[in-house]
């Protein structure tokens, strides 16, 4: 069943295409891939980017917000960057355009996601505390784009590279990965100390 791709808000996909047409933000040093790349570029499967605020969360549901919209960058038939736009006091805005080993996992995932039998809505959550993204498949796949939080049943697949101990590409339902990452984001007691009591 295909993913149900929602709508990136019109002003954050304008202001994508007006980075794309703009030769300084194509030049930018971080984005070798398409400073070298002939032929027309366009931005393709847009994406929201959620921040999960915290994973040590005492219980209850998890805590994320809406920080962006990604769109991937086609060459052709092959994505060769990303483009992330953000929101500001004045509306959506580019923020900046990147490359690197996110861009074909996110792909990769996306490609797999088609293959299940349950439509779901992708989006892209962040998990800072582990240095992590993951595509996430929300079940409510007519859900506003912008709002609400994993729910037990959603779909987490972590994207390469992944934190050590987690496979990429594997999906997990949330209602068992976070409680994995909930141990990996916790304080290590320092050995030998006692309770600062």
């Amino acid at each position: 069943m295909p993913l149900l791709v929602p709508p990136a808000p019109k002003p954050a996909l304008r202001s994508a295409l007006a980075a794309l047409g703009s030769p300084t933000a194509v030049r930018d040093p971080r984005t070798p891939a398409l400073r070298s790349v002939s032929g027309p570029l366009s931005p393709d499967l847009p994406l929201p980017v959620h921040v999960l605020d915290r994973v040590t969360t005492a219980g209850g549901a998890p805590s994320t917000r809406l920080v962006g919209w990604r769109f991937l960058i086609r060459s052709g038939d092959r994505a060769v960057a990303a483009a992330e736009t953000i929101l500001t006091p004045d509306g959506w805005t580019f923020s900046h355009f990147f490359e690197g080993p996110y861009i074909p996992s996110t792909e990769l995932a996306l490609r797999q996601a088609e293959s299940l039998e349950v439509p779901y809505q992708p989006r892209l959550l962040s998990v800072p505390e582990l240095y992590m993204l993951t595509l996430w498949l929300h079940g409510d796949a007519t859900a506003d784009p912008a709002t609400g939080g994993p729910a037990p049943s959603d779909l987490l697949v972590p994207l390469a590279p992944a934190p050590p101990g987690i496979a990429a590409h594997r999906p997990h339902r949330v209602a068992d990965l976070l409680p994995v990452l909930t141990l990996r984001a916790a304080p290590t007691p320092l050995m030998g100390m006692g309770s600062p009591a």
